[in-house]
């Protein structure tokens, strides 16, 4: 009986099935996922052939090339998705149905203040909070110093509401990104706890209380840090899935038989059933590339040719070597997205450099260069 090599699951009539029943992995791609995830034995791909195939097919003897920058670190805030090149048309992202946690909107109104004794109490706070954010009261201690010395109850007054404002301004920034953290891990999985703490800031900063709201920044930045660690994995494996995707749909491929095993992954991650989700986001990475792979080399190829013949032309190829040098180091390591990445920086400098449409062949754009005579 056959099983599906991203989810494991069973096709009884494996003859029939143009995809797997569970994961709905198309059949046609199964030995392709086995070969490229190194389940049939530990033969490089045939793609590491190729690629030293389209190098070897480049003059890359100059030892003035800098050797190609490493991908590590591209994803270290995995929830930053790279940018696809301009122009690219990027379809809706299946996603969980995370609740919607509204922002601050406008400052709170300052709380009314019964004393003089009151106010003083309260600046006295503002100014232990102000440390805590690592704000710069200079300029607020002056003043609160003069007023104190000439016993000004209105210069007090003026005092405390500035600095509720200023409070009020940082913790919204705060908040907000807060904020945008937790919607984007929500996509992934969900945050009880980091809406009730958000919940409970958005309350607190509403009526004026900016001391309850900062301790409770702390709390939920806590959890969304742990949520983040906790969910990497998934959520780098997620950029990846994306990023060749739509890579292929640029290149005009259809990643349609392979991302049955993309949103199942999505789904199980969004079920909190890490495990079994980052297995099958690994192995929707390896569908996609399958489906990428003889579109990317054509592409290579494509690239390789505009090189060598800018190259002949006296145009300097330089970056574009070391970018290419780039995707190679980069699928040696099945590094998937430092390879697309090394890729789009690789055709971005040759679309800068390539000569406008119409304008005429190659060497006649170009530079001219120094004739002996000149």
């Amino acid at each position: 009986m056959v099983s599906c090599p991203a989810c494991g699951g069973e096709l009884p009539d494996a003859d029939a099935a143009v995809q797997c029943p569970r994961c709905h992995l198309a059949t046609h791609l199964f030995s392709a996922v086995r070969e490229a995830a190194g389940s049939e034995g530990g033969a490089d791909p045939t793609y590491l052939r190729t690629i030293g195939e389209i190098l070897s097919s480049v003059d890359l003897s100059s030892a003035s090339d800098p050797a190609p920058s490493a991908a590590q670190g591209l994803l270290s805030r995995p929830a930053r998705f790279l940018a696809t090149r301009p122009g690219a048309v990027v379809p809706p992202v299946p996603a969980r149905d995370a609740p919607t946690i509204a922002p601050l909107g406008d400052l709170p109104a300052l709380p009314a203040a019964a004393s003089s004794a009151e106010v003083r109490r309260r600046i006295e706070e503002y100014f232990q909070l102000g440390r805590r954010l690592g704000l710069d009261f200079t300029d607020f201690e002056s003043r609160w110093g003069a007023a104190q010395l000439a016993d000004d109850t209105a210069s007090l007054e003026v005092l405390a509401r500035e600095m509720f404002v200023h409070l009020a301004s940082a913790l919204t920034e705060e908040y907000e990104s807060a904020l945008g953290r937790r919607n984007e891990i929500a996509q992934l999985v969900p945050t009880p706890s980091a809406d009730v703490e958000l919940d409970a800031i958005r309350r607190a900063t509403l009526v004026g209380d900016l001391t309850g709201s900062q301790r409770r920044l702390v709390h939920v930045r806590d959890e969304l840090t742990r949520l983040e660690e906790e969910w990497q994995v998934g959520r780098i494996l997620v950029t990846e899935c994306d990023l060749l995707a739509q890579t292929l749909r640029d290149l005009g491929g259809d990643p349609g038989p392979a991302t049955g095993p993309l949103e199942e992954g999505r789904r199980f991650l969004g079920e909190g059933k890490r495990a079994e989700g980052e297995r099958l986001l690994a192995r929707a990475a390896v569908a996609l590339w399958s489906l990428l792979e003889p579109r990317f080399f054509e592409e290579l190829r494509r690239l390789r040719d505009r090189m060598i013949e800018f190259r002949s032309a006296g145009a300097d190829v330089a970056p574009a070597l070391v970018e290419l040098r780039g995707v190679a180091a980069e699928l040696r390591q099945r590094n998937f997205v430092g390879t697309v990445t090394a890729y789009q920086r690789l055709r971005s400098f040759l679309d800068r450099t390539a000569p406008p449409d119409g304008a005429g062949p190659l060497d006649e754009i170009l530079p001219a260069r120094s004739s002996p005579s000149a």
